[in-house]
């Protein structure tokens, strides 16, 4: 209880420092923004509101890839959008350094470079907290239904993970193993089915499904 308090505290502080972050390159972000605009040949209209398009941008791109989805093609679209944004910020943000020397060239690429790390962190802290959180709500025993709960074999799979598991298990049944190929067809993805053999394994879920097909057969 107290390490899901301690991590639950810690993903805040982490999203409200993402945030100030956020804020702070969007800030510099826009000024630098209109004055590369009208430097190179926007009128003032125009320049106004090109900040807003990358920053925009940026947003879209961000929320995309906190959501989560498991579909590569969803997230290399995100990730394009994202370093597009990115890019256009860091172009804007050195082009309006006062010299090209290397501190006001740092200076300068510092809130974009800072957003772009930013982001990933707490992405990477999203994508932990959500393991642990399927890990916590997973079957401890793979093949005993709580009561109160449905079994999980009568639910509709939602996710990629959902319809990965669901087959692995009712393959497991059978006595094979499927393989991470396998459940990339199976979910339509492309090299996800590793990446979850390799978690579950890690997680324990494939041990507790092991353990608890030994008991069955006990």
């Amino acid at each position: 209880m107290i390490n899901t308090i301690r991590r639950d505290l810690a993903l805040w502080v982490q999203c409200f420092c993402t945030a100030l972050v956020a804020l702070g390159a969007a800030y510099a972000s826009y000024r630098h923004g209109r004055d590369f605009a009208l430097r190179f040949g926007s009128d003032h209209t125009t320049a106004a509101i090109w900040p807003l398009i990358v920053d925009g941008l940026l947003i879209i791109a961000t929320v995309e890839l906190w959501k989560g989805h498991t579909h590569q093609t969803g997230r290399w679209a995100a990730w394009l959008a994202f370093t597009l944004g990115i890019s256009l910020s860091l172009c804007a943000n050195i082009a309006a350094a006062p010299n090209l020397s290397v501190f006001a060239i740092a200076v300068a690429a510092c809130p974009p470079l800072a957003l772009l790390l930013a982001v990933e962190l707490l992405n990477r802290a999203l994508k932990r907290h959500r393991a642990t959180r399927s890990t916590a709500a997973g079957p401890g025993n793979a093949n005993t239904p709580q009561p109160g709960h449905r079994d999980p074999t009568t639910l509709v799979p939602s996710t990629a993970e959902e319809r990965m598991w669901l087959h692995y298990r009712k393959e497991h049944e059978h006595g094979r193993t499927p393989t991470g190929a396998e459940l990339d067809r199976v979910a339509g993805t492309h090299n996800y089915g590793r990446r979850l053999l390799r978690k579950w394994r890690t997680t324990g879920r494939l041990t507790d499904l092991e353990t608890a097909r030994a008991v069955k057969a006990s």
